[in-house]
């Protein structure tokens, strides 16, 4: 309900296409995630993204975030070919817009590993789950937690295959 008030008042206050809106959007979106009102999610998510496409350049890091939060939803609905779908569009934008060695592109090539392992395509699954973990190697210490999952996750592939 914070969230919903303080979307109406940056409508009042606001252009309709300010990016602020856009994060309201945002927010909302991912309290209805994690209550698992995907719908609404989805709904908030896409309304958020059609005001970044506008206001933002076709590469920004937050079109990426959005795509990404697109994927969330529909592979916690177990819609893996379009969870797949909104994850490579933002790999393809962190590709562009961040360096190689960035977390947030190893968690793009995770989201899609873990599709891939979903859907039973484990040697695509590793493909992208090794690249995860190579980048968590290379850009975090060696003792997070993110380095020993995605280790885990391409022992558990492999035991798969």
């Amino acid at each position: 309900s914070s969230y919903e008030r303080s979307l109406e008042i940056r409508k009042i206050a606001l252009p309709p296409n300010h990016p602020d809106l856009a994060k309201s959007y945002n927010n909302i979106g991912n309290v209805y995630n994690n209550m698992g009102e995907y719908s609404k999610a989805l709904s908030s998510y896409e309304r958020s993204l059609e005001i970044q496409k506008i206001v933002l350049p076709p590469n920004h890091p937050d079109l990426a975030k959005s795509y990404n939060n697109i994927g969330l939803v529909y592979d916690n609905m177990g819609e893996y070919s379009k969870a797949l779908s909104s994850y490579e569009r933002s790999l393809e934008i962190r590709k562009i817009a961040l360096p190689p060695n960035h977390p947030d592109l190893a968690s793009s090539y995770n989201n899609i590993g873990m599709v891939y392992d979903d859907m039973g395509e484990y040697s695509k699954a590793l493909s992208f789950l090794e690249q995860t973990r190579d980048i968590f190697k290379k850009s975090l210490p060696p003792t997070h937690p993110y380095v020993t999952k995605s280790q885990m996750d391409v022992k558990n592939v492999k035991k798969k295959m």
